[in-house]
């Protein structure tokens, strides 16, 4: 249990500024592989709440590829956390779970989108962070259960080496949970 008085400082390790330390790979049944960088900025401004962006460009052409930005709060007392993201696609999620030491594990509890988002829509995401060392969060069976309400599994975790890696798969409603990006990134001074 997290005390009262600090109800993100637990998150702390997230904060600052990360660059991908070189391009990560992308891929998808529908798609052309892929290589990408990506920046990530968590800030905490004054309120008992994390803000955060993440911005990918292609590694070779620089062209902004996606971008999300968000907030993270903790419920006071506990471990429980909730991520809040809205996506430039239009995808809108509310993700909650617990922080365990340097690890912290989110699912969906809400997913929305623009009535006239395009084709394929996006069923399941799963993401992975670690800090430098290899993590797989396990989403096939929860993309087996539920079809119906799309469900996201997120994973930040602190390694002692400082290296922050990201996996992530999605299920759209044509493709069951791939894994679709794989990146490595080191905290800014």
């Amino acid at each position: 249990s997290i005390p009262p008085e600090v109800p993100v400082s637990s998150l702390d390790w997230l904060l600052g500024n990360w660059e991908s330390v070189e391009p990560g790979k992308g891929s998808y049944p529908s798609l052309k592989d892929f290589r990408y960088t990506e920046d990530l900025h968590f800030a905490q401004m004054g309120q008992p709440i994390i803000n955060f962006m993440f911005n990918a460009s292609d590694a070779e052409t620089k062209k902004m590829l996606h971008r999300e930005c968000g907030f993270i709060r903790m419920q006071t007392g506990t471990n429980r956390v909730a991520f809040i993201i809205a996506q430039n696609s239009g995808l809108v999620e509310v993700e909650e779970g617990e922080l365990v030491g340097k690890k912290l594990s989110l699912h969906t509890q809400a997913l929305a989108r623009p009535s006239f988002a395009k084709e394929p829509h996006v069923k399941e995401v799963c993401l992975a962070f670690s800090i430098h060392s290899i993590y797989f969060s396990s989403c096939s069976l929860v993309s087996l259960i539920i079809k119906k309400n799309p469900q996201v599994s997120r994973v930040f975790q602190l390694q002692p080496d400082g290296k922050l890696e990201q996996t992530l798969s999605m299920s759209t409603d044509k493709q069951p949970m791939t894994q679709h990006l794989h990146i490595t990134y080191s905290r800014l001074a």
